[in-house]
């Protein structure tokens, strides 16, 4: 979700998105609340991070949990890497609709969340 709405942020970023631990296939709740805010998440699938630690990056935002302490070494040019911490929605127990609930607060949160950090980018 994150790098859908990163890329709806700021278009002209190259955005990538992948994990430690990546699940196989995209959650079909996290497809669904993006789209309800006009983000198309569909084609996207999940990513080991090894695909990425000899590349450059302008950042490495990290945003589980435990991704800060879990993150492996970049051996790339990082000039920034942040944590910007969120809920695993999938890890949510209740009603189909309490889950949902909880998918629609993360992404929003998300959102949020990364709105300002595109405000302080801009300042």
């Amino acid at each position: 979700m994150a790098q859908g709405i990163l890329k709806q942020l700021q278009p002209s970023f190259e955005v990538h998105s992948a994990g430690v631990r990546p699940a196989s296939e995209i959650h079909p709740l996290a497809v669904q609340v993006m789209h309800e805010i006009g983000i198309d998440i569909s084609g996207h699938y999940p990513k080991q991070v090894d695909h990425y630690l000899n590349e450059s990056w302008d950042y490495v935002i990290t945003v589980c949990g435990g991704a800060r302490e879990t993150c492996p070494i970049f051996n790339g040019e990082v000039k920034h890497k942040l944590h910007i911490g969120f809920d695993d929605p999938d890890a949510f127990v209740g009603t189909q609709e309490e889950i949902i609930s909880e998918f629609r607060r993360v992404r929003d949160e998300i959102r949020e969340k990364l709105q300002k950090f595109i405000q302080k980018l801009d300042e």
